[in-house]
């Protein structure tokens, strides 16, 4: 993260890191979207810096008049391959200056994103409204509360729905963030200890903030809001793909998995 203010490992409440995270989405928005989106694409849909596709491999279906909700949708680019799909999607994203640029794009795509500025752990939907749910990096890789959040998912999905989303892979953060230096692959930090990365202003206020939660720490939240877990996918990075991504690069994931892609389904009789 060079560049980035002082930094420090700690607990932080949820409430915290998402005013935190909000003003520093709204800060960076402009930077993330010349920076990744022509990898992103205008209506494209891409599940991690692996690059992988939903054209490729279909974890939400057939999603042709399907009611679809993409959680911290960015510039709804997901939505935007959603709806060209032929699916009827709505995008949520905590940052509003995130949305600005789902506005920009409905213009350059004429495929138009209704969105949301609202958070996962308190989404402004009745219960049983979405056939779908999907979140591709959004949200939750910087919520503390993903139970909350998971919870919040479970409520707007009918029964029967299905829930995919993709994070951080927890390995990550037992390394630094350097993806391919000489120290990428030196473990720096307990795999075990939960402390959230946090970075601090000028002024000693948390700027940014993003949480650890291992693999059985997702998992026991997916059970414990009454989703069922059917896939884990950590993709290998491809071969010939020399795109690297803040931490995230060819060198490192020759050895480490960099993401994890839940898929989830909502049982057809709520427990």
């Amino acid at each position: 993260m060079t560049g980035r203010p002082a930094a420090e490992f700690g607990p932080v409440g949820d409430a915290e890191a998402q005013r935190a995270n909000r003003g520093d989405w709204d800060r960076e928005a402009d930077e993330y979207q010349r920076e990744h989106g022509d990898f992103l694409g205008n209506a494209g849909f891409v599940w991690s810096p692996e690059g992988v596709d939903e054209a490729d491999v279909r974890l939400l279906g057939d999603v042709r008049g399907r009611r679809v909700l993409e959680i911290g949708c960015g510039a709804a680019q997901c939505s935007r391959w959603l709806r060209a799909e032929g699916a009827s999607s709505i995008g949520i994203d905590l940052s509003f200056r995130q949305l600005q640029h789902s506005r920009r794009l409905d213009d350059e795509t004429a495929i138009v994103v209704p969105t949301a500025c609202a958070t996962a752990t308190g989404l402004p939907f009745p219960d049983d409204c979405f056939d779908l749910a999907c979140s591709a990096f959004g949200a939750l890789p910087f919520i503390v509360d993903v139970a909350a959040a998971l919870g919040e998912v479970s409520r707007v999905l009918e029964p029967g729905g299905r829930f995919v989303f993709s994070v951080t892979h927890p390995m990550r953060q037992v390394v630094p963030d350097e993806p391919d230096g000489e120290q990428s692959l030196h473990i720096v930090r307990s795999y075990f200890d939960r402390s959230a990365y946090v970075e601090l202003d000028d002024d000693g206020v948390v700027s940014y903030v993003e949480p650890h939660h291992t693999l059985g720490d997702w998992i026991g939240a997916i059970a414990a809001t009454g989703l069922v877990l059917t896939s884990l996918l950590e993709p290998e990075w491809p071969v010939g793909h020399t795109r690297g991504w803040g931490a995230w690069g060819p060198g490192r994931g020759a050895y480490l998995p960099g993401t994890a892609i839940f898929s989830t389904t909502l049982p057809t009789v709520r427990s």
